[in-house]
C-alpha cells in the first residue's frame, strides 16, 4: 500500500511539473495598448445586453466579446469615441448606455420613480385628511351621550369600591 501511494505521489508530482512546460503566456487583446485603453474607457460606459447589470468591459458573455471586438475594429478604423457610441446606440438603442440621455422617449424612465413617490404621498395625505374630517364630523345623539354618562358613572362606582 505504501508503494502504491508513493507511486501515485510521484506520478502526480511529475504531471504537475510537465503542465508548466505546456502552459503558454497570455497574449494581449490588442497589439496597441492605446487601442485597448480606449476600448476599456468606452466599454465601461456601456451595458452588456445579455447581463444587463454589468458593464460591457466586465462581462464575459459571447455577445460582450463580439461587441468589444466590434469596438476595437471601429477604433482601428479611426472613429472617435462619440462616433462609436452613436454607432452602438443606433444599432442597439439607448439601452446599451448605462446613462441614457434625457429626451422625450426616456422622460418616463428618469421622472417616473419620482412621480410614483409623489402620487403615493399625495394619496396618503388625502386619505389621512378624509379620515380626520370624518372623525370630527361624527356628532353623538342625546341618547348616545346618556349611555356614555351611564357607563362612566358605573365605572366610577366600581373604582370607588376597590
Amino acid at each position: 500500500m505504501k508503494r502504491f501511494l508513493l507511486f501515485l505521489f510521484v506520478l502526480l508530482s511529475a504531471s504537475g511539473a510537465f503542465t508548466n512546460v505546456l502552459a503558454e503566456e497570455a497574449t494581449p487583446l490588442a497589439d496597441d495598448p492605446v487601442v485597448e485603453q480606449r476600448l476599456i474607457s468606452i466599454s465601461e460606459e456601456m451595458r452588456c445586453l445579455v447581463c444587463q447589470n454589468e458593464s460591457l468591459s466586465g462581462s464575459r458573455s459571447d455577445l460582450a466579446n463580439d461587441l468589444r471586438q466590434e469596438i476595437r475594429t471601429l477604433i482601428k478604423e479611426g472613429k472617435t469615441d462619440e462616433q462609436i457610441r452613436a454607432f452602438m446606440v443606433e444599432r442597439y438603442g439607448d439601452f446599451v448606455l448605462y446613462r441614457p440621455p434625457v429626451k422625450p422617449i426616456t422622460w418616463l424612465l428618469w421622472i417616473g420613480p419620482f412621480l410614483i413617490l409623489l402620487l403615493g404621498i399625495a394619496g396618503l395625505l388625502i386619505y389621512l385628511r378624509r379620515r380626520n374630517i370624518e372623525m370630527v364630523k361624527t356628532d353623538l345623539s342625546a341618547e348616545d351621550n346618556q349611555q356614555i354618562d351611564a357607563l362612566l358613572k358605573v365605572s366610577e362606582k366600581e373604582s370607588s369600591h376597590d
